[in-house]
């Protein structure tokens, strides 16, 4: 790739710059006192904010958070993540109460050297979603006017084609941060020759989400472990009984051709924790993988399956995981994402976690960050890198 790098632009010099920083701050927030529940892309983006704040820039930062539609609504408001970024940059945020208005105007223009701006939700307006390609990029035209530079360090939204993300580097002398460059340079070594053996997990709920990735990996996977409520349907096609668990019949065709081609590479649990309902002090037990009971719902995968994927796992070189195992949101639920994380985390192997759910159950469980070769930011957008996709993000600084 060509692509100009922030320290490129640091050698220009910023001192006095405005730079527009595209960044992903889409936390989960609690629905009951909107708190932060978990901060883990707001400190992603602290290096590239922390580079253009000491070397003197005025930096502007807009993000989306949730999926408004197209106008503000209070629940989905940045406001809260200024207060967050401000203490993890040990300054003050200022905030603006709306996206390209008096509020954001003014706001950019008081900003002092080193100073950071949060400009409100992207998404409160419109043009940032839209198909309109006029629309959008008049939206992008509002945008672009707070940048004298462009840095973008949202890889989490990198593959989607929105004004913020696509049409606002068209606009600006752009650059990729340090995060969407440790991104791409990781993900490139999953794509490009990685060291073998090379063990893919995959959990999540559906196989739908996954076809595309999967169908790209096979070739060039030497495991793929498929655990979370997708194994269902590919028990199904197996000709498994599955009880109320969840199931794509749509898909059970789908998976059985999968099973046929993958020439042994794909592996399935053996045993599952099936549960009366879904729900946290639901009555469960572990049972075989092929007998669970019509009526009960599998939740997680089961001890012997744990076992299995980590003995699989053992003599890997490279892994990349992406997905939880069961719902890990539940304690009596998330062994099975815990056992995979921690026999990940324990690999001499390059570590590869493929944000979304895999990132929040690390958090969520309390292990260790540190332990893993790179923890993705992008769920969606890493999957679409590795199914060799053209991210129109990415697309945009090349050009």
């Amino acid at each position: 790739m060509s692509i100009r790098t922030l320290d490129d632009l640091l050698a220009e010099g910023v001192s006095g710059r405005r730079v527009l920083v595209r960044a992903d701050l889409n936390v989960p927030l609690d629905k009951q006192t909107g708190d932060i529940t978990d901060d883990g892309r707001i400190r992603a983006v602290l290096p590239t904010l922390s580079a253009l704040t000491g070397a003197g820039a005025k930096v502007v930062v807009c993000s989306h958070l949730g999926r408004p539609k197209g106008a503000p609504d209070p629940q989905f408001s940045l406001r809260p993540v200024a207060g967050r970024l401000g203490e993890l940059l040990g300054a003050r945020v200022h905030f603006a109460t709306d996206t390209v208005g008096e509020s954001a105007r003014s706001t950019v223009d008081a900003l002092a050297d080193g100073e950071v701006a949060l400009l409100e939700n992207l998404r409160f307006n419109k043009g940032e979603t839209s198909k309109d390609d006029t629309e959008r990029g008049a939206f992008a035209d509002e945008l672009a006017a707070f940048g004298d530079a462009y840095v973008d360090d949202a890889f989490g939204a990198v593959h989607r084609k929105h004004a913020s993300v696509h049409d606002v580097p068209a606009r600006l002398p752009h650059v990729a941060g340090r995060l969407v460059l440790r991104e791409v340079e990781v993900l490139s070594r999953l794509t490009g020759e990685p060291e073998r053996p090379y063990v893919v997990v995959l959990g999540g709920s559906k196989v739908s989400d996954k076809l595309a990735v999967i169908e790209a990996l096979l070739p060039s996977v030497d495991r793929l472990l498929i655990g979370g409520g997708m194994c269902f349907t590919f028990l199904k096609a197996q000709g498994h009984e599955v009880g109320s668990s969840l199931l794509e019949e749509e898909m059970v065709e789908t998976c059985r051709s999968l099973l046929e081609r993958s020439e042994g590479k794909i592996m399935l649990p053996v045993d599952v924790v099936a549960a009366d309902a879904f729900a946290p002090d639901a009555a469960h037990d572990t049972v075989p993988a092929d007998g669970i009971p019509s009526k009960r719902v599998g939740l997680d995968i089961g001890p012997e399956t744990v076992a299995g994927f980590a003995a699989a796992l053992k003599g890997a070189r490279t892994i990349f995981w992406n997905g939880p195992m069961g719902v890990f949101e539940m304690p009596a639920f998330a062994d099975g994402t815990r056992g995979i994380a921690e026999t990940i985390a324990k690999s001499e192997a390059f570590t590869v976690v493929g944000g979304g759910d895999s990132a929040a159950a690390v958090r969520a469980l309390g292990l260790d960050e540190s332990s893993f070769g790179h923890i993705s930011t992008g769920g969606g957008a890493s999957l679409e890198y590795l199914e060799g996709k053209t991210l129109p993000g990415i697309a945009a600084l090349e050009n």
